[in-house]
């Protein structure tokens, strides 16, 4: 078996909110920016992304949650049963599980899927979307929730924690099973202070949101640290979006179509939900359009790397744009700073699968250094 420390995975992603041709076929926000012609996320349509996405040989796919979003657990449990080889990376809200109950389905979900199963930590993006809810803690008392909730998580996996008395969670006398499984390897992001020591401290794998490499090479040395200040490592992770093509040319004649599409008041509205944002990483897609013209190329941030996404879609809000070889380039770039978890989507999600499986992904499997994740860790 591999060591994970020198595999590289590629992930795809799960549009349980809809998907289309469009930059606003999927993501936040949804209300009033859909285009005419979205596709819904029926099981149908999914099932066909997730046949897909292990086609295409994606390591896993990620299932979000969010206002709007269909719940992960539920979906996961029925996509489980139409792929054999394929991970599934599910997002979970602390503010909204218990871990002893996250636990016990988690397990189950082992089980059903054959220990396929990692989590994706989210502690949260807007507090006006938190309240909707339910959650009424502030941002910092949310990360020390998470920072709790991931305690007794793995403690409960290992058969400890059984008496836990903290400052958010409690565990009664009763027994509960240990599961037999893998205990599911953790993904959590964030840009704060508060995000960064819950990932040193509780994570396997810290996400970021895709930036310029200098940025990015700057949070993986300082996380380096952070970890390595609480006796841990860290492996690294990059979400983001890729328009690819035969040519350069025919990469950016695409994105400018999309670009030109969108109603300038859409933008604005998008813009003025996302500054209400507490979230620091947001905040950080934000300010690397914030200012620029809007053309295609004037939202170029760096080499490739295209900040479009983020005037309408909240979230990942950068993308890879170009040739096959520039984006197999930019990736490999990622790679030797140290990301070996890059979770990819396209628009639409169905469709750009099978074409990224096709084009994309062979050319970096060729590369030295691109080893497969293996299923079971």
């Amino acid at each position: 078996m591999l060591n994970q420390a020198s595999a590289v995975e590629v992930n795809w992603f799960l549009p349980t909110n809809g998907d289309g041709r469009h930059l606003t076929s999927s993501g936040l926000p949804r209300a009033a920016l859909f285009q005419q012609g979205d596709r819904a996320p029926t099981l149908d349509y999914l099932r066909q992304i997730v046949r897909a996405a292990q086609l295409s040989a994606f390591d896993s796919i990620m299932i979000p949650t969010a206002s709007g979003f269909e719940d992960p657990w539920l979906i996961a449990s029925v996509l489980a049963q139409e792929v054999q080889s394929l991970r599934f990376l599910l997002t979970v809200r602390p503010g909204a599980e218990l871990p002893a109950y996250t636990l016990h389905k988690a397990a189950t979900l082992q089980r059903i899927c054959g220990d396929r199963l990692a989590l994706h930590i989210v502690t949260g993006s807007s507090r006006f979307e938190q309240r909707a809810l339910g959650d009424f803690l502030e941002h910092d008392e949310r990360y020390a929730r998470t920072e709790e909730f991931l305690q007794l998580f793995q403690a409960l996996w290992a058969g400890e924690g059984r008496h836990h008395q903290g400052s958010h969670y409690r565990t009664g006398p009763l027994e509960l099973e240990t599961p037999d499984g893998p205990l599911p390897t953790l993904y959590f992001g964030g840009a704060s202070a508060a995000a960064q020591r819950v990932a040193a401290s509780q994570a396997h794998v810290y996400l970021m949101w895709g930036e310029p490499p200098a940025m990015i090479q700057e949070r993986i040395e300082h996380m380096r640290v952070q970890a390595s200040n609480v006796g841990r490592e860290l492996r690294f992770g990059l979400r983001m979006h890729i328009f690819t093509a035969p040519s350069s040319e025919q990469a950016w004649a695409k994105v400018e179509g999309l670009l030109k599409e969108i109603p300038r008041n859409a933008i604005e509205q998008a813009q003025q939900q996302f500054d209400t944002y507490e979230s620091v990483g947001q905040s950080r897609q934000n300010e690397l359009h914030r200012g620029r013209q809007l053309g295609a190329r004037e939202l170029e941030v760096s080499p490739n790397l295209w900040a479009g996404v983020g005037l309408v879609r909240g979230g990942a809000g950068t993308a890879l744009v170009g040739s096959y070889d520039e984006v197999v380039e930019r990736l490999e770039e990622y790679r030797r700073l140290g990301v070996s978890s890059f979770t990819l989507s396209g628009y639409p999600h169905l469709e750009e699968a099978l074409h990224l499986g096709s084009e994309l992904l062979p050319r970096l499997k060729r590369l030295p250094g691109w080893q497969a994740m293996p299923v079971q860790v």
